[in-house]
């Protein structure tokens, strides 16, 4: 891959432009490596890579050992670990289970399920459950 950087004055913030003929790993791992510092995410739509935002994201969950990442009336396909996203997510996501991360801002009701664990709906209408090794932690980010 030809790697050029351009200095200009009054440019302001700093830019990145992959061009290509096709999204091949090198490419996406680049990708993922100028992402990581801007933190978005690159993200299979179908056959498409698509560039998301975080706040965009409403649920990462793991699904039948795929990395699937909920926006509003989207799905994306993620080929990272549930770890790798939660790094580049930050703060704004809390793991609820081993397979689920919600991003708080999203929370739209929380109600009492079995065997003492919570009941998260967000309001594109996912639900999840916070499993007792995480309630502690939600707990706490909810102040009860």
């Amino acid at each position: 891959m030809k790697v050029r950087v351009e200095i200009t004055e009054g440019c302001g913030d700093a830019c990145a432009v992959i061009y290509a003929s096709a999204v091949t790993e090198e490419v996406q791992k680049a990708l993922e490596l100028l992402g990581a510092a801007g933190t978005v995410i690159a993200a299979w739509e179908g056959d498409t890579l698509r560039i998301v935002q975080p706040e965009e994201l409403y649920m990462v969950r793991i699904e039948g050992g795929e990395t699937l990442l909920y926006g509003r009336n989207q799905r994306y396909r993620s080929r990272k670990r549930l770890y790798e996203i939660a790094q580049q997510l930050g703060n704004r996501f809390l793991q609820i289970s081993k397979t689920t991360l919600v991003n708080l801002s999203y929370l739209d009701s929380v109600e009492a399920g079995f065997s003492g664990t919570l009941s998260l709906k967000l309001k594109n209408g996912c639900r999840d459950y916070v499993t007792r090794k995480y309630l502690k932690a939600f707990r706490n980010y909810l102040g009860i």
